[in-house]
């Protein structure tokens, strides 16, 4: 199986579904052998079934991001099994949205230490092993809640924005030694979260709508279309884009508005 990933290593966390099964996919038939690194071991070995009955090396590890000892039994699995880490897709998170004072103290806890910590100790687990090849790509999960401020959605804001920083300090710190690390910051994307989310109300279909109506192609993203941005930056096509961001929100960030 060739591809613009061949011959590399690729662990996704949270691939379970959504982005992070989308990019999986994606990196497997670009011929990458693919670790799905995620917690719900129902969606996690589903995933990596899929990925090998098509042909490509993949494998599920059980793995809590938050916890150290798991990220780096995950880390050593994947070295044990492929024999190296060359891409890291720092994925897993999730929506934690409150008015800030009527956030639970374990709540904002919980958030920092999925969507931004999580990266930190994948991060911290595999730079070594590329330290050591002198090469790697990390691809942090960001939100263009990394950028903007939407009320209400306290502290998932503070995490993604402190992600940001992560990856550009990462990004410099390591760049000589041949190690990328850049974030993609995904808008509205159609995800089942996305779908569970409309229907909490009374018409889905409507709040569904009311979700294209606001982004300039009158649709909102899909997973495909992130995991194909992770394509690019994980592979040799893009050689001197570091710490940096790809927004991939349809337009909607810039788009003028009372």
């Amino acid at each position: 199986m060739g591809g613009r990933l061949q011959g590399k290593i690729a662990i996704v966390t949270g691939a379970g579904q959504g982005i992070g099964a989308s990019t999986a996919r994606a990196f497997a038939a670009q011929g990458a052998a693919t670790v799905i690194a995620e917690l719900n071991r129902e969606t996690g070995r589903a995933i990596a079934d899929e990925l090998r009955s098509s042909g490509a090396q993949a494998i599920f590890i059980e793995t809590d991001v938050t916890e150290k000892d798991a990220v780096a039994a995950m880390v050593a699995r994947t070295v044990e099994t492929f024999g190296g880490v060359d891409i890291l897709v720092n994925n897993a998170g999730a929506n934690v949205f409150y008015e800030p004072l009527a956030m639970p103290d374990e709540e904002w806890e919980r958030c920092l230490r999925l969507d931004l910590e999580a990266a930190w100790l994948c991060s911290r687990a595999v730079l070594p092993i590329m330290l050591e090849k002198g090469a790697g790509a990390i691809i942090n999960i960001a939100s263009c809640h990394g950028f903007r401020i939407i009320p209400h959605t306290f502290p998932y804001p503070v995490a993604k924005h402190a992600l940001l920083g992560l990856t550009r300090s990462l990004g410099i710190e390591y760049a000589a030694h041949g190690i990328r690390v850049n974030a993609i910051a995904p808008g509205y994307i159609e995800t089942p979260i996305a779908e569970a989310y409309w229907n909490t109300f009374p018409d889905p279909a409507a709040e569904k709508q009311r979700a294209y109506d606001l982004h300039p192609p009158k649709r909102i993203g899909r997973p495909e279309e992130v995991a194909m941005t992770a394509v690019f930056l994980a592979s040799d096509e893009a050689p001197f884009i570091n710490a940096a961001t790809i927004t991939i929100d349809g337009g909607r960030s810039v788009l003028y508005h009372d």
